[in-house]
């Protein structure tokens, strides 16, 4: 078992049954998984960017990542319906827990004058998007073996009800919120 799984079981879910009073195990908030996920424009001139940004998902997530196309055709951004434009990668069980473990402990720290993250990019539903600039903030990633920096998006998909019942259980697992925002 991760690390941060244990921390989740043993100090996160009695401390959130305290903080929210709930009667039942079943009720506490937890991750159900996390969604990885590289958008990208250029991949219709150049396909090799989407091949190069399978890679760098790959080698962060250790999950190979599926293909994305567009759902409907909008003619200002010349982009038609069914055409790739991108890659994700869904993680749950173990992977997931060992990549928050990355993110948050690992990754985050070295994003250059890091401050936290913003405690507001919550769904209304208990999901939290983090946008990610570049592909390097992950040790994984050689700065000699990529083509071009690349941003990406971090789903984490909880079963909370509420935004403040996520909110209150990712800073118990770690996850360094802005103070100004908070």
């Amino acid at each position: 078992m991760n690390k941060m799984q244990e921390k989740y079981n043993q100090e996160v879910v009695p401390a959130l049954r305290k903080a929210f009073d709930l009667k039942n195990v079943m009720q506490v908030p937890r991750i159900e998984k996390i969604v990885v996920n590289i958008g990208m424009g250029e991949a219709m001139d150049n396909p090799k960017a989407l091949e190069a940004a399978v890679n760098d998902l790959t080698i962060i997530t250790g999950q190979k990542p599926i293909m994305t196309k567009a759902r409907k055709s909008i003619a200002n951004f010349k982009l038609r319906e069914g055409r790739l434009i991108g890659t994700k990668v869904t993680l749950r069980g173990d992977r997931m827990w060992a990549f928050l473990d990355r993110l948050m402990n690992t990754a985050l720290p070295r994003v250059r004058d890091f401050r936290g993250v913003s405690a507001n990019a919550f769904d209304g539903r208990g999901n939290y998007t983090l946008g990610l600039r570049d592909q390097l903030i992950f040790p994984e990633i050689e700065y000699d073996k990529i083509d071009k920096l690349r941003g990406m998006e971090v789903t984490i998909v909880t079963t909370a009800k509420n935004d403040d019942q996520a909110r209150v259980m990712l800073q118990l697992l770690g996850m360094p919120f802005s103070k100004k925002e908070a």
